[in-house]
């Protein structure tokens, strides 16, 4: 029996259909059986396993993760769909699997999801944050903008204005008034 961490269990969850999941042979090789042992016990417990704790992949979703997963390979030549299961129906295999390795097994999983959740909330934190400084600058930019055109404003000379030399009559300004 080998020693298992979340980070061999997170390396096994991908998203599919917009959930996180773990493919029915990744799981059958953590609890330590076969993934026709593990759709057996899938199949007499049906009624544990609602959609939204398991759902078959169609051919196109079976390509694309073969084709993602290295460690999937195998399943290229396989004529079955493989079945996706969420964390709550990764759970719910190690209750109808009953054995000491599946509550082991349990809780890694448990364990594993968890861990992507924190991950991900720290990554929508620093998301915020980034966001948050990407608009200061923005307006930075604006303001070092404005700077750096009246600074080339006040460079540039003044054209100048050439005086002719004698006088000159403004006929256009008004008389002004003696008193």
């Amino acid at each position: 029996m080998s020693v298992l961490v979340p980070q061999v269990v997170v390396s096994k969850i991908f998203l599919l259909r917009g959930q996180r999941v773990m493919l029915d042979a990744d799981l059958a090789e953590l609890y330590g059986v076969t993934t026709k042992r593990l759709n057996e016990q899938v199949k007499r417990n049906v009624d544990r396993f609602p959609e939204d704790f398991m759902f078959q992949l169609n051919a196109e979703e079976k390509v694309e993760v073969v084709a993602n997963c290295d460690h999937l390979g195998r399943l290229r030549y396989s004529s079955s769909l493989p079945y996706a299961f969420t964390e709550h129906g990764a759970l719910m295999l190690g209750n109808v699997l009953k054995s000491p390795r599946a509550v082991e097994v349990s809780l890694l999983v448990v364990r594993a999801f968890v861990q992507i959740r924190e991950m991900l909330s720290a990554h929508k934190d620093i998301s915020a944050k980034l966001d948050q400084l990407e608009r200061k600058l923005s307006s930075h930019d604006q303001a070092i903008a404005g700077v750096i055109d009246a600074i080339r404003q006040l460079m540039t000379p003044p054209a100048p204005t050439r005086r002719g030399i004698g006088f000159t009559a403004d006929i256009d300004s008004k008389p002004r008034n003696k008193k």
